[in-house]
This record gives C-alpha cells, sequence and structure tokens, in this order.
C-alpha cells in the first residue's frame, strides 16, 4: 500500500493495520527494555554499602538534626541534592521540574518505609520562603556549613572551582558551578547505623521525572533539539504564564 505524508508534521500516515503491525513491533523492544530495566534494578539492590562515619547536622524548620533523623524513624531515606546555593535568589528552574513531582509519592513512599528528603546549601530561611512560593509540602532542609553536598558530590569548593575541575558522576571534569543535583540514598539499621547505598547524577535523574516520561510517548518527545542546552525551556512553574 502507498503511504501518506502527514502534511502538518510531515510524519508517515499508514492504515490502521501497518501501523499495528510497527506498533507489536516495538513493544518486543519495550518488553526487552522492561526487562533489562528490572535486572538493572536487582543489581543496583546489590551494591556493596558504605557506613557513613560523619555526624552529619543540618538545619530544618524543627531546629538541628541529624542524618539519622531525617529518617523520620524509617530504616530507608532518599535524598534528593537541589542546587540552591547560600548566595542564590531563588532554586534551581531545572531541580524544581524534578521536585515538582515530590509531593505526590510522599505517602506512598512512606507506605514503604521510605522518608524522601531535599537538601540543599542555601539558608534555611531562603529555602523556606522559596518552597511557600512554589506550594510545596515535603522536607527540605539546609546543610549549610557541613561536608554533606560535597561529600556526595553535589557541591564544589571554591579551590576546585578555581582549579577547574572536580568530581562529578563518578569523573573528573570541568567545574562548572558550585552546586550540582543529584539523588542519594541511604539504608539504617536497627542499632541506628547509616549506610550509604546509591548515588546517582546527570542524566541519571531522569527516572524521577514524570514529565519526561509522558513526553518521551509523544510525536514531538522532549523537542529540546537544537537548544542551547536541553532544559533550556524549563521554567519555575508559576512563570510559564508571564
Amino acid at each position: 500500500m502507498k503511504t501518506a505524508k502527514n502534511q502538518a508534521s510531515g510524519h508517515k500516515v499508514v492504515s490502521r493495520e501497518e501501523w499495528l503491525a510497527a506498533r507489536t513491533e516495538l513493544l518486543k523492544r519495550e518488553k526487552e527494555l522492561t526487562r533489562l530495566r528490572d535486572e538493572q534494578a536487582r543489581q543496583r539492590r546489590e551494591l556493596p554499602w558504605v557506613k557513613v562515619e560523619k555526624n552529619y547536622v543540618f538545619d530544618t524548620p524543627e531546629g538541628k538534626r541529624t542524618l539519622s533523623q531525617l529518617f523520620d524513624d524509617r530504616s530507608q531515606l532518599i535524598v534528593y541534592h537541589f542546587m540552591f546555593g547560600p548566595d542564590w535568589a531563588e532554586g534551581c528552574p531545572s531541580c524544581s521540574f524534578v521536585s515538582d513531582h515530590f509531593d505526590g509519592a510522599l505517602a506512598h513512599l512512606a507506605a514503604r518505609d521510605v522518608t524522601l528528603a531535599v537538601v540543599s546549601r542555601a539558608p534555611l530561611p531562603k529555602i523556606e520562603a522559596f518552597k511557600k512560593r512554589m506550594g510545596w509540602r515535603f522536607k527540605w532542609v539546609s546543610s549549610q556549613g557541613s561536608d554533606f553536598n560535597h561529600d556526595y558530590q553535589a557541591s564544589t569548593t571554591a579551590d576546585e572551582r578555581a582549579k577547574g575541575e572536580a568530581y562529578y558522576n563518578y569523573r573528573t571534569e570541568k567545574a562548572s558551578g558550585s552546586e550540582r543535583a543529584g539523588i542519594s540514598v541511604f539504608c539504617r539499621d536497627d542499632d541506628g547505623t547509616i549506610y550509604h547505598t546509591y548515588s546517582c547524577y546527570a542524566r541519571g535523574l531522569d527516572m524521577m521525572n514524570a514529565a519526561y516520561h509522558y513526553l518521551d510517548l509523544l510525536p514531538k518527545g522532549r523537542d529540546e533539539d537544537g537548544l542551547s542546552y536541553p532544559q533550556s525551556w524549563v521554567r519555575l512553574h508559576d512563570e510559564y504564564a508571564r
């Protein structure tokens, strides 16, 4: 059968039967990816752990709290490293894009023995003001004055920036700024011992962004080709109408 071109998009248009054949062929590859993702998750769970030796302390709305106290009596903790430096006026738009997905997951994570906390180096008053502006409910604390962000590859030091390189995403690369995004996972034993079990950065954060997964289903996809950088279109959610 002769195919036609969609005049609006230039995309090939076929019969329902041809579409179904193409779709079922793609489904085979989607299932392969699903099985590979399941296997990858299994291997992630089997990674060795590292005991957390430092006593990290954070500023929270309830006062000073240790890393152990961030668990909220649960055994598993996810930390999102939100890019918000001490001298910044507001939080990173890309981190805000990811964080817009957190609140709806909180109850479900808690039901599976998981606490989600967001950590930034900005002082707590700045965090609280920005959190109120965004309308978020999740736990967000300040690590200002501690080594936490740097130890987990989420911040660079002045010396690293002066040198022009820093360790990020498990390699040394150009130090492009003071703050970097990431996710770190911790587990706490019954005796209170805390272990670092996993961290991911850069494209590894895509899995936390449901909006990206929806966009990946669409004809235009993420539609980021040709932009100065992939997320240059992203705005704080209260700025799109401006």
